[in-house]
């Protein structure tokens, strides 16, 4: 797991091509101008998708096998929790066309600011969408990139 301001995104191109690619998408495009959707970056390796919400008290834990993900706090601030996943256990069996799998246990929380990302890798089960101290506006870009 990453955290970091995307004015820094530059420090992370050397991870792979696939995320210095998908970071110069969000610094290169103002993703607080696309309405709700999906939007490809390349094809089905790289896309991302808008959405926006108001945070909330609880959340589950999750996590991908075929996706990293890149999510981006284009407005508002969230409180993330994030955790290995051998620290959990699996409480439904891994969805493969929806590359997620849910999971229960206790992890560690950061708190993600507007102007803020973060990378969650597989092996990165992680509870986005919480509140911090009140519900609060969210809109975010949540990058997938192909593993």
């Amino acid at each position: 797991m990453i955290i970091d301001k995307l004015e820094n995104a530059c420090f992370y191109y050397n991870l792979n091509a696939k995320i210095e690619k998908a970071l110069r998408y969000l610094q290169d495009n103002d993703p607080s101008e696309f309405d709700n959707g999906k939007y490809e970056i390349d094809n089905d390796n790289i896309f991302v998708l808008i959405q926006d919400y108001d945070t909330k008290t609880e959340g589950k834990w999750e996590a991908h096998e075929k996706y990293i993900d890149i999510q981006y706090i284009i407005k508002g601030r969230e409180k993330m929790g994030y955790v290995n996943i051998d620290e959990l256990k699996p409480v439904t069996d891994y969805d493969k066309d929806k590359d997620i799998l849910f999971l229960e246990g206790d992890g560690n929380f950061v708190i993600a600011d507007e102007g803020y990302f973060v990378i969650f890798a597989p092996q990165d089960a992680h509870m986005p969408g919480i509140m911090i101290d009140a519900p609060e506006y969210v809109k975010k870009a949540v990058v997938k990139i192909k593993s």
